[in-house]
């Protein structure tokens, strides 16, 4: 199964305060991974992203940021971004704005970052006005789905490759459930990026 990888224009003017892509003058991607830190997997990441010398940015959950601080400092040594996720990846949705403000703030002692993204894109619109003078919420242009485990992972690949322009924000996960799909697709899509000139910056 191919879930919806770009994300829709008409989507993305419905709620033009969040981050969607951030085109510039220089052809640029910006790389991002969700829910980790994970001790392994992440640092697999960041051992694919050093050759080619990209940056990424790293929402993290606060709950995993506690439990593998090395790897949390490890993401920030090698120049990358850190991103909030909430401490226990709530969604926005199905939670109080009361609560998912103490959760968010719970992921801040670890984090300490002015960007957020809603685990799984649900948030309010209540949520988004609470969140908005102190985050920068992002969300994203491309999803990899690396996350889906019936994948077709050449035709998500090759979906991303299509896809992908100037500006592009791309979500990957580093976390166990994706790790299968995100070890396939992530080492081609950078040497992709490579070969056509992108740059790799953090948001």
């Amino acid at each position: 199964m191919i879930w919806y990888q770009s994300i829709p224009s008409w989507l993305q003017k419905l709620f033009p305060s969040l981050t969607w892509n951030v085109p510039g003058i220089v052809p640029t991607v910006y790389l991002t991974f969700d829910d980790g830190p994970h001790p392994e997997i992440t640092p697999w990441v960041v051992e694919q992203l050093r050759p080619y010398n990209m940056q990424a940015t790293f929402f993290c959950v606060g709950d995993n940021a506690k439990k593998f601080p090395e790897t949390l400092e490890l993401i920030k040594k090698e120049g990358h971004q850190l991103g909030n996720h909430t401490m226990h990846h709530i969604k926005g949705w199905n939670t109080s704005t009361a609560e998912y403000l103490k959760d968010i703030e719970q992921c801040q002692d670890y984090t300490q970052t002015n960007l957020f993204r809603p685990p799984y894109g649900r948030i309010s619109r209540q949520q988004i006005k609470a969140l908005k003078e102190k985050f920068r919420i992002v969300m994203w242009s491309l999803l990899s789905c690396d996350f889906d485990r019936q994948l077709n992972q050449e035709k998500a690949l090759q979906g991303l490759i299509t896809k992908t322009k100037n500006g592009s924000i791309v979500v990957f996960h580093d976390s166990v459930k994706a790790e299968n799909n995100l070890r396939f697709i992530l080492p081609q899509y950078l040497d992709y990026l490579h070969k056509k000139g992108y740059t790799c910056k953090t948001l």
